[in-house]
C-alpha cells in the first residue's frame, strides 16, 4: 500500500467521530432548547440541580416561576431546567396468593438485662498529633 495514502485515510477516520458526536449533541442541545421554550403553567419540571417542582408562571423569555412546596415559588432561568416529568398511572401492588405465614420470635428470656457500659472507650480528649493513646 502507498503510504501517501495512509495519513489521509487516518486522518479521515480520526475525524469521523467528531463529525458525528457534534451532530448529536447539537441535536440534543436543540431539543432541549425546544423543551425550555414549551414549559406551560401546570407542567412538573426537574432543574439541573435535580429540584422537582411545577410551573407556576412561564410567561417570561428567561425565567420560570417554579412552586417547590405549597405555597413556596422560586424563580428560575429556563435554560436550568433539564426535563418535564410526565404522568404514569400509578402500579397496583402485586398481592401474594397462599404465603405461608410470619414466623414469630420468642419473647427475650431475660427482658430486664442491658449491655454492660464497663469496657466502653475513653471520650476523654487526646492531646497526640496523630490520635494514638499515651498509655
Amino acid at each position: 500500500m502507498d503510504l501517501s495514502l495512509l495519513f489521509p485515510l487516518l486522518i479521515l477516520l480520526l475525524f469521523i467521530p467528531i463529525f458525528l458526536s457534534g451532530r448529536r449533541q447539537r441535536r440534543q442541545m436543540a431539543e432541549t432548547q425546544a423543551l425550555q421554550q414549551s414549559l406551560e403553567n401546570g407542567d412538573v419540571v426537574v432543574t439541573t440541580s435535580g429540584l422537582r417542582g411545577t410551573v407556576i408562571d412561564a410567561s417570561y423569555e428567561d425565567t420560570v416561576d417554579l412552586e417547590i412546596a405549597d405555597g413556596v415559588v422560586t424563580t428560575w432561568l429556563r435554560a436550568a431546567i433539564r426535563e418535564k416529568v410526565t404522568h404514569h398511572d400509578p402500579v397496583e401492588e402485586p398481592t401474594v396468593i397462599d404465603a405461608p405465614p410470619a414466623p414469630v420470635a420468642p419473647a427475650d428470656p431475660t427482658p430486664d438485662a442491658s449491655p454492660s457500659l464497663d469496657k466502653a472507650p475513653s471520650l476523654e480528649k487526646d492531646d497526640s498529633a496523630n490520635g494514638s493513646s499515651r498509655n
